[in-house]
């Protein structure tokens, strides 16, 4: 194999043209072989950018080069190229290769970025500071995707660069979609090129016989590319970027390795921020991968029947059926947030405003003030970029926006920047804001139903990535009521927030076997807390809290401030207050004492 002789990327420089589409063709295989191995990661992503790795690794010279990748997912490539291919069996687990850049894995990795539209901001920063030591013989490139281009940092970025004239070239990878297909007025642009078949569809074989043509070839080849030149005057989105001071080259063929190499040469000429516009094919060279028509297999991920977010789905399309006013709102990800059937059923109630959680949030807010009942999905990690909208915005103008917020808690594989573990502690400061939390598929639908009662302030709903339980009828509460799950002695009670019911109830029955009788309550409703669960967990010596979210400021803080100075010894239990790495979500949580067992031995040790 032509990549068991690729430990860094220096050795790419040494391959011919035929080596060079081997090695691409292999660094296919190992990333579609990991990740099917492992029904984990991202697939098509990955699978798009190869060609456009090996090219940035040939034309810089990273680490003293800065290669920079927004949100990070389409680096396995990378990671392969840059020493960590004998390691990249253990991609995702506990232990091993994160999904993500990791400062901690290489010094190619600059940024461990898996939030999107925020590389520019980090490119912005490094040139300033380059400029400022005076060093001017260190390139900066930073890959940014066309779906990262809809979210308001990346904007941002542009316009400082442009402002600035920091030297950055700005590789916009565009294959039409972020997650899904791409939302925003420049990707219509874009999509014009991309569609082009005068441009895009013949110009290959055209240049090819043109250059061919005795005598006056290589006069031909001039004409064919001042032809190019025309159409995509007539057609990019050149006048975009160069208002704004950023000089704009392309489109160029983001699979042909020599082109984006001359692409890189030529924007090293040239002082100030430059974009390239590179065109790929999310899932290329993996047929599955490119006849997907949701998301070219951007991840291994779905909603799983029998998981909470089946449970909104059902739920949400039978609400938008009894309620005319009720709009779906996603954040370019209708697939993994359970919202497709929902666009499917109402095609013009279902709004993807692209990556701009902050926009979802303030759009939302002006939409409930007209009348209508926006829901919007999101991951639990997500919204924490919009918590100033979801304050000032829906809360201080007490709008009753409905938040689901999938993949609440501890997550697993994508690691600490995808651990929804701060929604809790930060939602619960909100004035007006009540959080429901299901411990079952049947409570999150009848919390989904009593939400859109609820018209005089914001509502939030999370749940996990981990499966629902099914529980029968009479294991569901109603509205804000806390549910007695099980009745003990006056001696422990333990109250099990969400998902964490689980873990209160096996801890509960360790310590029955043990002669010891604990009274387990569900809250449900995190915020308002149900009076007469708190005046029940107030006559027992010791009450225990458990949260999958932050431990200090949590709900079990709260709880333990209504519980002051009435008796019982509170122990608040919940996540502390560090970056937690990648690995299984139970195995996470067992090593953190909030699995059965462990809040068993807290409670002995209270004992």
């Amino acid at each position: 194999m032509i990549l068991d002789s690729v430990s860094r990327p220096a050795d790419l420089r040494r391959l011919d043209s035929s080596q060079l589409t081997r090695l691409c063709q292999e660094i296919r295989d190992v990333i579609i072989d990991t990740v099917n191995t492992k029904g984990d990661g991202h697939l098509g992503s990955n699978l798009g950018a190869v060609e456009l790795t090996v090219a940035l690794h040939r034309a810089l010279d990273s680490p003293h080069d800065v290669l920079l990748w927004d949100t990070g997912h389409q680096t396995y490539p990378h990671k392969i190229l840059t020493g960590r291919r004998d390691g990249f069996a253990t991609l995702r687990e506990a232990g091993g290769l994160a999904g993500y850049p990791s400062r901690e894995e290489s010094d190619h990795d600059w940024i461990e970025n898996s939030h999107a539209s925020t590389v520019l901001g980090y490119a912005h920063g490094i040139a300033t500071a380059f400029a400022a030591k005076g060093e001017t013989d260190r390139r900066i490139v930073a890959v940014l995707g066309d779906g990262s281009l809809t979210g308001g940092m990346a904007f941002e970025g542009i316009n400082n660069l442009g402002h600035s004239k920091s030297d950055v070239t700005v590789i916009l990878n565009d294959n039409g979609r972020s997650y899904a297909p791409t939302i925003s007025l420049l990707s219509e642009s874009l999509v014009k090129i991309r569609s082009n078949p005068v441009y895009m569809g013949r110009q290959r074989r055209f240049e090819a016989w043109a250059s061919k043509l005795p005598v006056v070839g290589k006069l031909s080849m001039l004409g064919v590319r001042a032809s190019k030149a025309a159409i995509r005057e007539a057609l990019e989105p050149q006048a975009f970027f160069e208002q704004l001071g950023v000089r704009y080259m392309g489109p160029f063929d983001g699979h042909d390795i020599a082109e984006i190499e001359t692409a890189l040469k030529n924007a090293a000429e040239f002082d100030g921020p430059v974009v390239l516009h590179v065109m790929t094919k999310k899932g290329s060279g993996y047929a599955p991968a490119e006849n997907d028509p949701i998301k070219n297999m951007h991840d291994m991920g779905g909603v799983k029947p029998g998981s909470y977010t089946a449970s909104f789905t059902e739920t949400l399309v039978k609400l938008g059926e009894e309620h005319p006013d009720l709009v779906a709102i996603t954040a370019a990800m209708p697939d993994s947030t359970g919202l497709l059937p929902f666009r499917d059923r109402f095609p013009d109630r279902c709004i993807d405003v692209g990556i701009a959680e902050q926009h979802a949030v303030t759009a939302a807010a002006g939409m409930a003030m007209a009348g209508l009942r926006p829901v919007v999905a999101v991951y639990a990690t997500f919204l924490s970029r919009a918590f100033d909208q979801t304050n000032l915005d829906v809360g201080l103008h007490g709008q009753p926006v409905i938040f689901c917020l999938d993949r609440a808690g501890i997550t697993g594989s994508d690691g600490p920047s995808h651990h929804g573990i701060y929604d809790l502690a930060l939602l619960a400061k909100i004035p007006g804001m009540t959080i429901l939390c299901p411990s079952s598929y049947q409570e999150l639908q009848q919390m989904l139903t009593d939400a859109y009662a609820i018209t005089d302030g914001p509502i939030a709903l999370r749940w996990p990535k981990t499966p629902a339980p099914s529980v029968s009828d009479d294991e569901v509460g109603h509205g804000l009521n806390a549910r007695l799950v099980r009745r003990g002695g006056k001696k422990v009670c333990i109250l099990g927030i969400g998902k964490m019911l689980i873990a209160a109830q096996e801890a509960a029955d360790e310590l029955a076997a043990e002669g010891i009788d604990v009274t387990v309550w569900d809250p449900r409703a995190a915020k308002p807390l149900d009076p007469a669960m708190i005046d029940d967990a107030a006559e027992h010596e010791i009450v225990i809290t458990i949260e999958d979210g932050l431990r200090v400021g949590g709900i079990g803080t709260m709880i333990r401030d209504s519980l002051h100075r009435r008796g019982p010894i509170v122990e608040v239990l919940g996540v502390p207050t560090e970056y937690l790495a990648h690995g299984k979500p139970d195995a996470i949580l067992a090593d953190l004492g909030l699995d059965g067992s462990g809040v068993a031995a807290t409670i002995r040790s209270l004992i």
